[in-house]
């Protein structure tokens, strides 16, 4: 766009604002980044066309890394057993920057972030933030702007002395601002500085020509449609746009213009309709709001009709609890004057006391008669003494259990709102826990909730967390390792709710998640192994050079096992991790290994893999029996034909017992500080064999391959993103 074209569009957008057409805020919003909720600074255009401030696409960058190093750490603790080197954030920043910058433990980890504005993953590829065209364009709107928001602010004179004039042009050949007399100075008539374009005061100094970032000495002179960016002739002839359809920059530049003057006076002309539709909204939000307020009256009504039963209810038993109470009181009180009256001098006692001083004897049997009988039933009531009524209460204790549970599942009337289903083949607990569900009425319903609880050895019912979803997949984080955890979930339309879902136990790892890729530098064979590129998968592929190989079986070779180690060792602490190995491998070892045992493999790799050498290779060579006990500084089990081969042990030779089907997915977990590793099936969370391994070095995951086959490693469960589609 030339100069004078865009200063006729700015002259435009200004015309509006005097007409008061568009507000200010309204403008803004369009120059604000998504990331950083500030007017650009420096735009970048992401590949999914959205801009986002530079310093912005270094800090997602820097933040990504850090919490991909953090997966698998306690808490990124000093005392991380990770192996990577500090380095200051400035010289993060720099290696994103720097052109051609590889994956390793010493630098970002990953280049694919979700854009700010669409959420949708954005992939830098190799060259990083360099790749990146700059937003010059948006920059200078957003540059006019702040002139015409801030005109109070004037911009200095970069050259004068203090205290500075303010500027009246600048030098876009200079990037600087001038005041009249600096700039004759400076620009003095007769030389080659006079030719110079100069502009009104601005602190925006674009570049005159666009380079290519992928090829820095040429500029940009053609558009490629596929890609929807611009490219340079090199780029169309050997670079990645050689296949796609591009056109002249000026031909690109008349029809993205024409398509936007149109697209622009269209909604230009429909302003009366969009003003129509804003009054629509707005009737809408205070109906909205009345219908809010009314379905709070209606609830709070329901409420206190329970508060009332509930009242009732109190009542009715705490007068049940008072007239029990009132009636074994009077029956204590009436046995303790009954035995206060078997005391000397008092009562009955005392009256048969006056009775015996009376000497006449007919009126003396006519009295002592009855008096003897209440005597003897005072007697023996003393000999077997009994409380007259219970303290205890036990038949008065209210049960609230069931009416607790239901006023804990108190919610909105369903309506016949189908209930979501919890799909179990497609949930999973890694590093997070991944659930996934579906409805029949998905469609209608406008969303849901996800509950979980952590679910306690001794029968401890703790509280729902929610979590409020408008898909129907969630990733939970924050979830403890080794413990047991029931998720449900419940569908929402308005406010209509359904009933909760059958509830889905799942287990965590018995550790934090240990994050790690296949070492592409140390002992990797790449002549039988395959790595990808991101690291996280290895094949096994028999080449001419096995046939060769195989040739000399007969003189005494044999086929030697290719290793492969993670790029991360463990010096401290509990870890977990997990891999899927392909169901088509003939042999593959999984496990551990120490950092000298390794070196001691990897120089002398026949002698490593001689099948007398190893303490579980599968041989009855006498070596696994000797040294089963002794804790060694690897362990290494056998995987291979859909089996999973359990190491021999003294207590235990039969084959049967030894040989289980191959899990699905198969988790180590490592306890250094303990010198213990177990291997568990991941699907069901279940130990399948664990030993003691000398931890007194660092510790790699370790693998090894024969002949045909793959390992996988799982991919740690993150939030996901839709993917997006780029409108050709």
């Amino acid at each position: 766009m030339s100069e004078s074209g865009e200063i006729s569009e700015f002259g435009y957008i200004m015309e509006l604002l005097a007409k008061g057409k568009v507000t200010i805020k309204n403008i803004e919003r369009e120059l604000i980044c998504p990331a950083c909720k500030e007017l650009f600074t420096h735009p970048l255009i992401l590949p999914c066309q959205h801009s986002i401030c530079h310093k912005c696409v270094k800090e997602l960058l820097l933040a990504l890394d850090d919490s991909f190093n953090d997966v698998g750490s306690d808490n990124s603790n000093q005392g991380s057993p990770r192996l990577r080197l500090s380095s200051p954030s400035m010289d993060k920043i720099d290696r994103i920057n720097r052109p051609g910058w590889k994956r390793n433990s010493l630098t970002p980890r990953t280049t694919t972030f979700p854009c700010p504005g669409c959420k949708h993953d954005v992939d830098l590829g190799e060259r990083g933030i360099n790749g990146l065209f700059r937003n010059f364009t948006l920059e200078t709107i957003v540059e006019r702007y702040r002139q015409a928001a801030r005109a109070a602010t004037a911009i200095m004179c970069d050259l004068c002395k203090p205290p500075p004039q303010e500027s009246t042009k600048s030098c876009m050949d200079c990037s600087a601002s001038y005041c009249n007399e600096c700039f004759k100075i400076y620009h003095p008539w007769g030389t080659v500085k006079a030719q110079h374009e100069y502009v009104g005061p601005t602190t925006n100094f674009r570049p005159k020509i666009l380079m290519c970032p992928e090829h820095e000495t040429e500029r940009i002179n053609m558009y490629c449609e596929l890609c929807r960016r611009p490219v340079c002739h090199l780029c169309k002839l050997g670079g990645n746009h050689s296949n796609h359809r591009v056109t002249t920059m000026s031909s690109a530049y008349k029809t993205l213009k024409e398509k936007l003057s149109k697209d622009i006076d269209y909604l230009i002309g429909k302003e009366s309709q969009v003003k129509s539709q804003i009054s629509e909204l707005n009737l809408l939000m205070k109906e909205t709001e009345c219908n809010g307020e009314r379905a709070k009256e209606e609830a709070i009504t329901h409420f206190e009709k329970l508060f009332e039963i509930l009242e009732e209810r109190k009542s009715s038993v705490l007068k049940a609890i008072d007239a029990s109470k009132k009636l074994r009181l009077d029956k204590f009180q009436s046995q303790v004057e009954e035995y206060q009256g078997l005391l000397e001098n008092n009562g009955l006692v005392g009256y048969a006391q006056e009775v015996l001083k009376e000497t006449d004897q007919s009126c003396f049997v006519q009295t002592a008669k009855q008096l003897h009988l209440r005597i003897q039933k005072a007697t023996e009531s003393l000999k077997s003494f009994r409380p007259a009524a219970q303290t205890s209460f036990e038949d008065y204790v209210v049960n609230t259990s069931k009416q607790t549970e239901l006023l804990g599942e108190l919610s909105f009337f369903s309506s016949g709102l189908d209930v979501p289903e919890i799909n179990e083949e497609q949930s999973k607990v890694y590093n997070n826990a991944l659930i996934n569900w579906h409805h029949p009425e998905k469609d209608i319903a406008d969303s849901y909730v996800l509950e979980y609880r952590k679910i306690n050895r001794d029968d401890e019912m703790l509280s729902w967390n929610e979590i409020e979803v408008c898909g129907t997949s969630k990733v939970v984080s924050g979830l403890e390792s080794n413990s047991d955890y029931a998720f449900r979930v419940r569908a929402y339309k308005g406010s209509i709710c359904s009933p909760c879902s059958r509830e889905l136990i799942l287990h965590t790892p018995p550790a934090p998640v240990f994050s790690f890729l296949f070492d592409e530098k140390c002992g990797y064979n790449n002549e039988h192994l395959l790595l990808n590129l991101k690291r996280d998968r290895v094949e096994s592929r028999a080449g001419f050079n096995l046939l060769l190989a195989a040739e000399r079986i007969q003189v005494g070779y044999y086929t030697s096992l290719d290793y492969i180690i993670g790029d991360v060792g463990i010096t401290k602490g509990k870890y977990f991790w997990a891999f899927r190995v392909e169901p088509y491998s003939y042999l593959v070892k999984v496990g551990v290994a120490s950092s000298d045992k390794l070196q001691e493999w990897l120089r002398s790799p026949r002698d490593a893999i001689s099948p007398r050498y190893e303490q579980d290779s599968g041989h009855d060579s006498g070596s696994e029996d000797a040294y089963f006990d002794s804790s060694q500084p690897f362990t290494l089990v056998t995987i291979g034909m859909k089996k999973f081969f359990i190491p021999k042990s003294p207590t235990s030779n039969e084959p049967e017992n030894r040989v289980l089907p191959m899990p699905t997915s198969i988790g180590i977990f490592l306890d250094y500080d303990k010198g213990r590793v177990s291997f568990y099936d991941m699907d069901h969370m279940k130990c399948l064999y664990e030993r003691q391994v000398d931890c007194s070095h660092t510790m790699y995951p370790a693998f090894a391959l024969m002949g045909s086959g793959g390992i996988q490693l799982e991919e740690p469960i993150t939030a996901k993103y839709l993917e997006y589609q780029e409108d050709m």
